[in-house]
C-alpha cells in the first residue's frame, strides 16, 4: 500500500508539472489523488481542507507577509543605487572592482529584501551598465550578478529560513538566522575569488581611489539602509520582540525610511505595492497549505519511512547519506522552486539526518544552500533567468562563465555539509 501511494503521488505530481501545471496546483492534486487512493471521497475531501487551514495556523507564518511587504517597500525605495556606492567603498580597488561591488552588493541588498530576483534585478540593473561602460564582456558582469544573488536567502533576515523552521517542527528562528551568516559570507567570498582570477587575466580595470570625505558621505547615505539589518536581527536576538514582530518591524522601518527620509516613494504608490505584496503573500501561503497537505499524505502512507529505509540500504554512512542528499537537493532545485522544495523535502529528509545525530539547524542551513544552487541552475532557475535579462545576454551565453562559479560555490556547499561549526559557531556562541 505504501509502495503503491509514493508511486501514484509522484506519477501524478510529474505529470502536471510536465503539463505546466503551477507548482502548489500540482502539490494539491496529486495529494487530493493519493488521499482519493486511501480512502473514500468525503473523507478525503474534509482532510485535505482541514490540513491546508492547519497548515496555515501558525504564528510563525506571519512574519511571510510582512517580510514581503518590506522587502517589496525597499525594492521601490531608491535602496539600490545608495547600497550600490557603498558596496564601490568595500570592495575597494582589486582588478574587476565593479565586479566585486555588484556581489556586496548583492549580499546587502539581497539580505534586505530578502530575493535573490529582486537582487538580481535591482543590482544588476544598476551595475551592468557600468561594467559595460568600463569594458567588462556581458556575459562575465551578468554570470557574477547570477552566482552572488541568493546570498541574501541565506544571510538573514530572511524568509526560506522561517519557513524550515515551521516545517521542521519549531527550530529556532533565531539560531538559524544566526547560522546564515558564515556559509552565505563564505559564497560571497568564492564568487569574489573567482570574479578577481577572471579580472586579473583580462585586465579589467580598477576602480579609482575613493577620499575618507566621499567614503564617509557614501556610508552615511547607506547607513539608514544598513541599519534595518541592525535593528530587525539585533531585536530578534537579543529577545526584544519575536521574529515575526521583527518583520513588522522592518515593514515600519522600510516605510519611513522610503517615503519620508529618502522620499522615493509617492503616496499614489502605495496600492500598487500593497497589491503586490497581497498577491505575492497568497501565492506562497496556498503553496504552503497545498505542501502541508502533501506533508500529511507522506506521513499518512509512511513514504518518509519508506525513503529513509531505502537510504538506509544504500549505506549506513552518514557521509555517503549526505553527499546523496546534496547530490538530490541539487537536483531538485534545478527545477523546483526554493519554498516549496523546502516544505516537500524537509519532512522526509530531517530525520534521517536528525537520526545520526545532525544539528536541525546545521540541516536547515545545508538544505536552503542546495536549493540556492538550482535558483541559478538551468532549466528554471528564477534568479538566472532573471540576472540574463537584466544582463541583456541569452541562458546560452551566460551558463559557460558560471561553471566555475558553480564549482567553488559547490566547495562552499561540501564544507558548510561537513564542518558544522560553520553553521553553528555563532548560536552556539550565543547559547543558541
Amino acid at each position: 500500500m505504501v509502495l503503491e501511494a509514493a508511486i501514484l503521488l509522484s506519477i501524478v505530481f510529474a505529470v502536471l508539472l510536465v503539463l505546466g501545471i503551477p507548482i502548489s496546483i500540482s502539490i494539491a492534486i496529486s495529494s487530493f489523488a493519493t488521499a482519493l487512493y486511501m480512502m473514500p471521497f468525503e473523507a478525503a475531501a474534509f482532510t485535505s481542507a482541514q490540513r491546508m487551514i492547519v497548515g496555515l495556523d501558525s504564528f510563525s507564518l506571519l512574519a511571510v507577509p510582512f517580510f514581503i511587504l518590506s522587502g517589496i517597500i525597499m525594492n521601490n525605495g531608491g535602496i539600490a543605487i545608495r547600497l550600490v556606492n557603498f558596496a564601490k567603498v568595500l570592495s575597494g580597488r582589486m582588478p574587476g572592482s565593479l565586479a566585486h561591488t555588484n556581489v556586496v552588493g548583492n549580499m546587502l541588498f539581497g539580505t534586505i529584501s530578502g530575493s535573490s530576483v529582486a537582487a538580481a534585478v535591482a543590482i544588476g540593473g544598476v551595475m551592468n551598465p557600468l561594467q559595460e561602460k568600463e569594458g567588462y564582456a556581458k556575459s562575465y558582469s551578468a554570470a557574477v550578478n547570477i552566482a552572488s544573488a541568493p546570498t541574501g536567502l541565506i544571510i538573514p533576515p530572511s524568509g526560506t529560513l522561517i519557513i524550515y523552521s515551521l516545517v521542521s517542527g519549531g527550530t529556532s528562528i533565531t539560531a538559524l538566522f544566526l547560522a546564515g551568516y558564515i556559509p552565505g559570507i563564505l559564497w560571497g567570498l568564492s564568487v569574489m575569488l573567482v570574479a578577481y582570477l577572471f579580472a586579473k587575466r583580462y585586465n579589467y580595470s580598477i576602480a579609482p581611489k575613493v577620499t575618507w570625505k566621499i567614503a564617509l558621505k557614501t556610508f552615511l547615505e547607506a547607513f539608514p539602509s544598513l541599519l534595518l539589518i541592525v535593528i530587525v536581527i539585533g531585536g530578534i536576538v537579543g529577545g526584544i520582540f519575536t521574529a515575526t514582530e521583527g518583520a513588522a518591524v522592518a515593514v515600519i522601518y522600510s516605510f519611513i525610511l522610503s517615503f519620508f527620509f529618502y522620499k522615493s516613494i509617492k503616496v499614489k504608490a502605495i496600492p500598487r505595492i500593497l497589491r503586490e505584496s497581497i498577491e505575492m503573500t497568497a501565492i506562497i501561503m496556498f503553496l504552503v497549505a497545498a505542501s502541508a497537505f502533501m506533508s500529511w499524505i507522506m506521513s499518512f502512507t509512511g513514504i518518509p519511512e519508506l525513503i529513509s529505509g531505502f537510504v538506509a540500504g544504500i549505506s549506513e554512512n552518514p557521509i555517503i547519506i549526505l553527499l546523496l542528499m546534496n547530490v538530490l537537493l541539487i537536483v531538485v532545485g534545478t527545477f523546483m522552486d526554493i519554498t516549496p522544495a523546502v516544505l516537500i523535502f524537509t519532512p522526509i529528509f530531517l530525520p534521517i539526518v536528525t537520526g545520526f545525530g545532525m544539528d536541525p539547524v546545521h540541516f536547515g542551513i545545508m538544505l536552503v544552500m542546495n536549493l540556492c544552487i538550482g535558483n541559478i541552475t538551468p532549466p528554471v532557475g528564477s534568479a538566472l533567468f532573471a540576472g540574463a535579462s537584466v544582463g541583456k545576454v541569452s541562458i546560452e551565453q551566460v551558463v559557460k562563465p558560471l561553471l566555475p562559479y558553480y564549482a567553488v560555490i559547490f566547495i562552499v556547499l561540501m564544507l558548510v555539509t561537513f564542518i558544522p561549526q560553520l553553521s553553528l559557531f555563532i548560536p552556539q556562541l550565543l547559547d543558541l
